[in-house]
């Protein structure tokens, strides 16, 4: 069998998850050993009891990671969906036993090389030679010796370590190789398929490397390749993975060497399209630094080509060749450029391309401004407060809302500089207010980037004291999924912002997990329950029962509750009755600026 993006063999894989440790070794255990360990190791067998009695000994001597079939007709669909780097095959099972499986797989050239291991409780000559005459790589005796088993184990990954790295890997480079590339495409249109979701595909030629080989020779054209193919990799490998199945997608990020000069990368995720542009762009930034030829500095410029199924092609054949074809078409503009095959998705990236571009302008030229909309009490009307909302006005002329640009800004790591600036010129404002006898709170969007990359707590902390702003007054406003993606970090983070004395919010309440168990875990301040759930509030009584619970939930556990999105007289009325303390929304206002919410707070004072 192939190796997988998995796999323990490949030497540019990512590292195991922890959270898929079930065990560790009680030995001390060498490098290669536990690169071993990584593998996937899928058990066939009618008897579960007797598949978890062999996990727990393969988990004593460290193996991670396990798929267990109880019922052997949905074994070989199990095997294409996983593609294992062993199987534990039972012979005796009902319906279908390990002889069809095993002879099933021998016949299928994605599996004719998978080791595969017979558990066996016959002693039986002839069940043995069936089994050997069928391809099977070596036998265990029920009930399993646990040393047995570990070290049959252990040698059999070995030897397929060693003939997988001989057979899919470039000897030169260390990169997988055409036959691997080939493997994985077609897995990954594979996957696609079942998941109905997009692989991309960049091929990245560098056409004037002959030069370097024609000029100082075919040594130092190989070491040239070296640093090129770490070059690549340290690329694609630095590259952001957002989302559920962020560490199932970080493997499967691979540079593949196809020729001379001649590199692929497979992104087989459901945004690999629209990542396909960005990673595109950082080969490109990384390449206008010089490769080493011996002491001379040389600068290549990559042609990329990016085709996508299904937009572009149906097969992995057709992905490769209008990759290749969208190469070509690069270096015939001059290459050192980016182009895809499709002419839409070619436009899309160039669009977002230069939104990157006119955002790093806008960052060094402050090209941002701040409006603000009034939060109001439902009681009493007053204006209690505002929420910073930031605006990008270009110089010709025209504005762009955070949907357009925020999204860019995270991938990019602009959101940093952009973030960082929101929060001081919304606390330079509100102190200018306070100054004025404005008693009123500010509220800031802050982005999940921002929580977890910057050391955003120093940073709040130098923002409060460098305008004087009481930290009381500055809430901070995070979504549901920032709070949950990595929840032991979150905890720590909040605990050390509620010790500075700000304030949290849960912004968009009931659009993302919607477990009203997070409010009890992460204590927040506020939550604001999104305006989809009061658009029909006045004649939807499940959305008037949301609200009431959310509403009430929140106020048990000392909460406040703003409504996000009122628009009409009636939506008021029914957050009124239900005893939401704050709102927001065009019924009030629209966002202002500093001079106009000014004078808007000097008829509503609080």
């Amino acid at each position: 069998m192939h190796p997988e993006p998995t796999d323990y063999s490949a030497s540019t894989g990512a590292e195991p998850d922890s959270a898929q440790v079930a065990g560790e070794s009680d030995y001390p255990l060498s490098a290669e050993f536990e690169q071993l360990q990584n593998a996937t190791i899928m058990m066939v067998d009618d008897e579960m009891i007797t598949m978890e009695v062999v996990q727990t000994f393969l988990e004593d001597a460290g193996y991670r990671k396990f798929i267990l079939i109880e019922d052997s007709t949905t074994a070989l669909d199990a095997l294409r969906a996983e593609r294992p780097d062993i199987l534990l095959l039972d012979v005796m099972m009902p319906e279908v036993d390990g002889f069809d499986i095993l002879g099933a797989l021998r016949h299928d050239p994605a599996f004719s090389h998978l080791p595969v291991i017979i558990l066996t409780s016959s002693s039986d000559a002839e069940t043995k030679l069936n089994a050997l005459d069928l391809g099977a790589t070596d036998f265990l005796s029920k009930p399993v010796d646990p040393s047995e088993l570990a070290l049959r184990v252990r040698n059999t990954l070995a030897a397929k370590s060693y003939q997988d790295q001989l057979a899919y890997y470039d000897v030169l480079t260390n990169l997988p190789n055409r036959m691997l590339f080939q493997d994985r495409c077609s897995w990954a249109i594979q996957r696609a398929q079942r998941e109905q979701s997009q692989v991309a595909m960049l091929h990245v030629a560098f056409e004037d490397f002959k030069r370097v080989t024609d000029t100082l020779g075919p040594k130092v054209g190989d070491e040239v390749l070296k640093q090129l193919a770490t070059r690549l990799t340290g690329q694609i490998r630095s590259s952001d993975t957002v989302g559920r199945h962020a560490k199932e997608d970080m493997a499967w990020l691979d540079v593949f060497r196809l020729g001379s000069a001649d590199f692929s990368v497979l992104l087989p995720m459901v945004d690999g399209i629209s990542r396909a542009a960005a990673i595109g762009q950082r080969i490109l930034d990384a390449m206008t630094q010089p490769l080493d030829a011996d002491g001379t500095d040389v600068y290549l410029s990559p042609s990329i080509g990016i085709a996508g199924y299904p937009d572009d092609a149906s097969d992995e054949l057709s992905l490769a060749r209008y990759a290749v074809a969208a190469s070509s078409q690069a270096f015939a503009q001059g290459g050192g450029r980016l182009q895809f095959f499709s002419s839409d998705m070619n436009r899309a990236s160039l669009a977002r391309l230069r939104m990157e571009a006119d955002l790093r302008r806008a960052v060094e030229n402050q090209e941002f401004h701040l409006l603000y909309q009034p939060k109001v009490s439902v009681g009493s009307g007053a204006i209690v407060g505002a929420e910073a909302l930031i605006r990008w006005n270009t110089p010709d002329g025209v504005t762009h809302y955070p949907v357009d640009f925020i999204p860019v800004a995270e991938e990019t790591g602009l959101i940093l500089p952009i973030g960082e600036w929101v929060l001081r010129e919304g606390c330079r404002q509100l102190a200018q207010w306070h100054q004025q006898g404005m008693n009123i709170k500010l509220a800031v969007n802050i982005s999940a980037r921002q929580f977890f990359e910057s050391d955003f707590v120093a940073l709040v902390s130098s923002m409060l004291a460098e305008t004087g702003v009481a930290a009381h007054a500055l809430t901070l406003e995070m979504t549901e999924s920032i709070l949950i993606d990595r929840a032991g970090q979150t905890l720590q983070i909040l605990d050390e912002l509620r010790a500075l004395g700000v304030k949290i919010s849960i912004d968009d309440f009931g659009t993302g997990y919607s477990s009203l168990s997070y409010l009890k875990q992460f204590r927040a301040d506020e939550v604001k329950i999104d305006q989809s759930f009061l658009v029909d509030i006045e004649n939807s009584k499940e959305d008037r029962a949301l609200v009431y619970a959310v509403t009430f939930l929140a106020h048990e556990f000392g909460f406040s509750v703003c409504a996000e999105g009122i628009e009409k007289a009636g939506q008021l009325a029914c957050i009124g009755d239900i005893r939401c303390d704050e709102f927001q929304g065009y019924f009030f206002s629209r966002p202002l600026a500093a001079v106009e919410f000014t004078d808007l707070y000097g008829k509503h004072p609080a």
